[in-house]
């Protein structure tokens, strides 16, 4: 005999509330938050190691793309990009090297630069974009379009949450 609870897998010994703690719904969303994580992360990466690009590169290059001129100071993008500021430097520094953006002064602060994306990275990032939607077709593919309105529009309260420079709108309820 394991002394396992049937219902729940929990010790059928230990205290009733631990075993409610344990059992808590905020803990459950927040491991299966962490496993869909980790899973679409490992998928993404595979399709984008096809076109020399780790996650973080192609963050940045999408960011970029997005970003009025195709460019950002290093501290908004810093502050976009889900990686620390010491990380990013690297990153850039790498993405610099291959010809994929260019660091420019920033005329209102001399301490201040820009990333600026470049015709060789926009052009790479284009190539790899049929591919990397393709995988996000997959992984989207399981849910209806009202999952995935309802999950987006949970996803934008969670990140204005934790990231609250992220989403000016969201942040402030409108």
């Amino acid at each position: 005999m394991t002394g396992l609870n049937t219902t729940n897998g929990l010790n059928a010994s230990m205290r009733p509330e631990v075993a409610d703690h344990l059992d808590d719904p905020r803990l459950t969303a927040f491991g299966i938050l962490h496993e869909v994580h980790f899973g679409a992360l490992a998928s993404v990466e595979r399709d984008l190691e096809g076109f020399g690009f780790t996650l973080s590169t192609f963050e940045v290059l999408l960011r970029l793309s997005r970003s009025p001129q195709q460019r950002l100071r290093m501290s908004e993008l810093t502050a976009q990009c889900t990686i620390t500021s010491s990380g990013l430097t690297r990153v850039v520094d790498r993405m610099e090297a291959a010809g994929h953006v260019v660091r420019e002064p920033c005329e209102s602060d001399r301490r201040g630069f820009y990333a600026v994306l470049t015709p060789k990275g926009l052009d790479e990032l284009v190539a790899s974009l049929p591919t990397h939607l393709a995988t996000l077709d997959r992984f989207w593919s399981v849910l209806d379009q009202d999952e995935m309105e309802s999950l987006m529009a949970s996803m934008r309260k969670l990140r204005a949450f934790v990231m609250p420079d992220s989403d000016p709108a969201a942040a402030s309820g409108q």
